[in-house]
């Protein structure tokens, strides 16, 4: 029977096979297919752009700014908006035919660079979807390579916004997007990609990373209040620190007050926001309880990127999109990279509604960035040596709704009183409002902020390594069990995979996208497994 769709880029794809009706994301099937035109174009356009890079001609900025926020816009729960990505599909093929006109030649380039957008476009999308791969193999290596692109576009993009850009990791994104179409790539070769796609993965969330610290200053400890004031508010999730920061400029008093949700609580972590009194503190959890948790808030609330759950209408009227996330029927703020965007449609909608119901009340701390945790090293490093840490388990990556993540919550109430968490994304929520105590004044969760700051997690571990004196890393006191659910999850596993760590654990299930044999080969290469019981798991991690 012919499939209405196919999408297996996310950790709750359906069956653990993939989404063939309906994406349980809520993806419809057509807003699927523009998705993959728009992948495509997105390779066709890079291989444009390699061959002129060959020819030793350069490429504009804003046509890496275009493909790094196309892969963006395709990342799970970004944008729903068929219009939107349709537009974007447009804005590639002008730039493609643009492109085109500067190469000296067009011999050997693929169809998907030559294709002018002609003919019907849900029909061009059934023949260049995931299942044109006919090989499995090569087809789950390719699009492990392109979720991890996904992930390191998501990565850039956020740097751009702050006007820091890397030629070195575009070109790279744009050079290994046109090797998916190539056919003459071994499954060896693409191995070889994939852990070079990791090295790159490290390059551009250093970029981020210097990025952010270098405009907002470096995550210091902070306790962050997770109840309500009295005022109106809005309501900010997503991972995009620029717009919350032109937000916050703008709401300077009007009465109305700013919270983070989810993965923009560590906002609260940078110096820089501190000087705004209106920003109050962070209000809910993972972004899949917003069907609840946004109904209580009563205020407009700011979709900055992913994740996005299909709103109830109770609340949909309140939905505002930015940047390259886009859900039908809600609003969205334009705005370029270098533009100060608008937000006043959502200060004035603000001003009518009630202030938030307060859901929770109480504070929880983070800011464990690499520098905070370097100011702590001579403390952890005698902790270390002492015997009052044992170890560290890296517990970062994604939470999601599946009832098996409640292992993750599980699995760090059972840890041995004398180990500390690392952790970075929305996984944290299962487990960073714990009672876990501290050891020795140091707290016995570090978060070190949002998915986008992984970075810290690979720095921490390196400067540990160097400390220690150890030749190997893997040799170091540190468990990884990280939990993932989409694309930039993926970037982050291949850099570590290309710093030499192995023995990662990752759950709640391996990815759908990885074949029976490409799976033996990690399993084989790094060590990759997936998790067991508790009890299984920690006798393996802790004897």
């Amino acid at each position: 029977m012919e499939t209405k769709m196919f999408c297996y880029q996310c950790q709750e794809t359906a069956g653990c096979k993939g989404c063939t009706v309906v994406g349980v994301c809520g993806k419809k099937p057509d807003v699927a297919a523009m998705q993959d035109l728009l992948v495509y174009a997105s390779r066709g356009l890079s291989a444009v752009t390699t061959a002129l890079r060959r020819e030793g001609k350069p490429v504009d900025v804003r046509v890496n700014h275009l493909i790094t926020s196309n892969l963006f816009t395709t990342i799970t729960n970004a944008n729903f908006n068929r219009e939107s990505i349709e537009a974007r599909v447009r804005a590639t093929l002008d730039a493609k035919k643009e492109q085109l006109a500067r190469l000296d030649s067009t011999a050997n380039l693929p169809e998907a660079a030559l294709w002018d957008g002609s003919g019907d476009w849900e029909e061009k999308a059934r023949t260049v979807g995931v299942l044109s791969t006919e090989n499995e193999d090569i087809r789950s290596l390719r699009e492990l390579i392109t979720y991890g692109l996904k992930g390191l576009s998501a990565y850039s993009k956020h740097a751009n916004v702050l006007l820091r850009d890397d030629e070195e990791v575009d070109a790279f994104i744009q050079r290994a997007l046109a090797a998916t179409l190539d056919d003459s790539l071994s499954a060896d070769d693409l191995v070889a990609l994939t852990l070079e796609t990791g090295r790159y993965g490290v390059q551009g969330m250093a970029l981020l990373d210097k990025a952010n610290t270098g405009t907002y200053g470096n995550p210091e400890i902070t306790r962050v209040n997770i109840g309500v004031g009295k005022n109106p508010g809005i309501l900010v999730s997503g991972h995009d620190l620029r717009d919350l920061e032109m937000l916050l400029e703008q709401t300077r008093g009007t009465g109305v007050d700013v919270y983070t949700h989810s993965e923009m609580l560590p906002a609260h972590y940078y110096p820089a926001f501190r000087k705004y009194p209106n920003f109050v503190g962070n209000y809910g959890n993972a972004w899949w309880k917003q069907k609840e948790e946004f109904d209580a808030f009563n205020g407009p609330i700011l979709m900055t990127t992913n994740c996005i759950v299909p709103p109830k209408d109770s609340y949909k009227d309140r939905l505002y999109t930015t940047g390259t996330a886009g859900y039908p029927g809600c609003r969205h703020i334009p705005g370029e990279i270098g533009e100060t965007k608008d937000f006043s449609p959502l200060i004035e909608h603000a001003k009518r509604c009630a202030p938030p119901v307060e859901i929770e009340n109480g504070q929880i701390t983070g800011g464990f960035a690499h520098a905070q945790v370097f100011a702590l090293a001579d403390k952890i490093v005698e902790a270390v040596k002492s015997g009052a840490i044992r170890k560290f388990v890296v517990m970062g990556g994604c939470d999601g709704r599946a009832p098996s993540r409640s292992y993750y919550t599980e699995f760090a109430r059972a840890l041995p009183r004398n180990t500390v968490i690392l952790t970075a994304g929305c996984a944290k929520y299962r487990y960073n409002k714990l009672a876990l105590g501290e050891i020795g004044g140091i707290p016995r969760v570090l978060d070190a902020g949002q998915c986008n700051d992984s970075y810290s997690l690979a720095v921490i571990a390196l400067k540990l390594q160097e400390i220690f004196g150890l030749e190997d890393i893997d040799d170091l006191p540190i468990v990884y069990n990280i939990a993932w659910y989409e694309q930039k999850a993926v970037i982050v596993l291949l850099a570590l995979l290309s710093l030499g760590i192995r023995n990662i654990h990752l759950g709640p299930t391996l990815p759908a996208f990885l074949s029976p044999h490409v799976a033996e080969v990690l399993v084989e290469k790094f060590g990759i497994a997936g998790i067991g019981t508790l009890e299984e798991d920690m006798k393996q991690f802790f004897g």
